[in-house]
């Protein structure tokens, strides 16, 4: 049987679902609790188990602010966690926040953004509203979504139901850059759906919002936002790669170019994540099936996933250097997440680095206080280190991640030894490192 709705409830009161409560949904999910009734709707049994407790293990959302909105009931005010379904028939604001990755091809994998869609659409009502916030490829949310969400409504777009698009923004890991700290795009399939929509998310973003023209604009900011990054961070790393080759420190070099006062210091790295790894090729994969074969953004995601193998074999070279037997050579790898400080593994490119040193005989140990270890082993069939053995002598260590934690590691103690460490962030004093990218 449904739960009531409080009475209380005005009739104006958008009650609202948010689809899906990962690293994006959740934190919205809250805030949207803190005014208005909320089911967070996950079909990961063990998510709503974890929330129903009022943890959250990708930390994006404190302990206390979830005890302030998780409600053991649907609720005129809080967010009410569930994986059945049916209770999104209380909502007439759905928000989909599933992920959007890409295949081993690297094209588009819609397969969640599809699934949510006949879900939300199993629920509609005349007068609803969906909100796409997942990232996508322009035209993706009325070209591929709506007819969707038709089928499965018998209703139409427009006459019966509205649609929006409004991007999310969310930066794992930080905690300065905020869900409403951060200015929020807004769109709708009509003009009068856009003000509602944009009223909605007003409600809730302290940075304010902005008004799209049309959807597809709001799909497109979303993809250039974190292309131009890609695009910003393979300049530096083909800077690298040059500078290698020159025997010149590629952060001196940066060092030096920033007193300029408008130079941007991008850093060089390794690019994974859901978004700075990913969205390019949302965007490539429009533009080629409108004929037109993007060069510049095709050519920064190819130096950018060529940094793993490029880490990977400056090891090697440094080992031979030191007359170092590489077969069964005993290297560390620390860190494994895909940006500092943060439990994410989706897209990580450390595997990378991982799977060129195996190429050459090594079986690296990996150590990563952060990630979840039964997820990196279902995920990429890696066992991770539960912690770093006193007594163990490493050949050679890679810097793949700043965490926090790696601060407590006496790096001294492994100079001295001999231990040859690549610092890949430029995160430890130089003093004890071989090398930094």
């Amino acid at each position: 049987m449904l739960p009531k709705v409080n009475n209380n409830t005005p009739d104006d009161t958008p009650s609202i679902a948010v689809i899906g409560l990962g690293y994006v949904g959740l934190p919205l999910a809250v805030a949207f609790a803190k005014k208005y009734p909320v089911v967070g709707f996950d079909t990961n049994v063990d998510r709503i188990k974890e929330l129903k407790s009022c943890r959250d293990h990708t930390r994006e959302v404190a302990e206390a602010d979830l005890k302030a909105v998780i409600r053991p009931g649907y609720q005129s005010c809080g967010l009410f966690p569930t994986n059945d379904a049916s209770l999104l028939r209380l909502s007439t604001i759905f928000i989909v926040t599933v992920p959007t990755p890409i295949t081993k091809s690297k094209s588009p994998d819609l397969s969640c953004l599809i699934d949510a869609s006949k879900t939300v659409g199993a629920y509609l009502k005349r007068g609803d509203t969906v909100i796409y916030e997942s990232t996508v490829y322009p035209g993706c949310t009325e070209e591929d979504c709506v007819p969707v969400l038709e089928q499965a409504s018998g209703m139409r777009l427009n006459k019966d139901f509205f649609c929006g698009y409004s991007p999310e923004r969310i930066n794992p890991g930080d905690k300065i850059h905020t869900l409403t700290t951060i200015r929020k795009v807004t769109s709708g399939s009509t003009p009068e759906a856009a003000a509602r929509i944009n009223r909605l998310y007003a409600s809730i973003i302290d940075a304010g919002t902005y008004s799209a023209p049309s959807i597809k604009v709001a799909e497109a900011a979303k993809a250039i936002e974190n292309a131009q990054r890609d695009l910003n961070i393979s300049f530096v790393n083909e800077l690298a790669l040059i500078f290698e080759r020159m025997h010149i420190d590629t952060s001196d070099v940066l060092d030096a170019a920033a007193t300029k006062w408008n130079f941007l210091k991008f850093k060089p790295g390794l690019v994974g994540g859901h978004c700075i790894g990913v969205d390019p090729y949302y965007l490539m994969y429009k533009a080629q099936i409108l004929g037109y074969h993007p060069q510049v953004i095709l050519s920064g995601r190819n130096v950018n996933d060529s940094m793993g193998v490029f880490i990977a074999n400056k090891i090697i070279k440094l080992m031979v250097a030191k007359d170092l037997k590489i077969k069964s050579a005993r290297v560390l790898i620390l860190g494994f997440t895909f940006k500092d400080n943060c439990p994410d593994i989706r897209n990580t490119r450390i595997i990378d680095i991982y799977n060129e040193l195996c190429s050459f005989g090594i079986a690296p140990d990996v150590f990563d206080p952060l990630a979840n270890p039964e997820e990196v082993m279902k995920d990429y069939g890696i066992r991770l280190m539960a912690e770093i053995p006193d007594d163990c002598r490493y050949d050679a260590m890679v810097i793949a991640v700043a965490h926090s934690h790696f601060l407590s590691i006496d790096f001294e103690k492994y100079k001295l030894a001999g231990t040859i460490i690549f610092d890949t962030k430029s995160f430890i004093d130089r003093k004890f490192t071989d090398a930094r990218l």
